[in-house]
């Protein structure tokens, strides 16, 4: 091999190693920050959380009877 081609070698070496290193980086960073709900999933969060609270208290007011 002439010495142009293992320097070429060499500097993709380098580039794919911090490419890998990038990429890690950014799904440490992903699962470290959740994704942002959608409008519709944070309505779905908030009416499911409406129901649970609702059928709490049609359980509670069912013992005190």
């Amino acid at each position: 091999m002439s010495n142009s081609q293992t320097d070429e070698q060499d500097d993709l070496q380098k580039y794919l190693e911090e490419k890998a290193k990038q990429e890690q980086e950014k799904k440490e960073k992903e699962e470290q920050e959740p994704d942002p709900l959608s409008d519709y999933d944070a309505c779905v969060l908030k009416e499911s959380a409406k129901i649970h609270e609702l059928i709490a208290e049609a359980q509670k007011r069912s013992k005190d009877e």
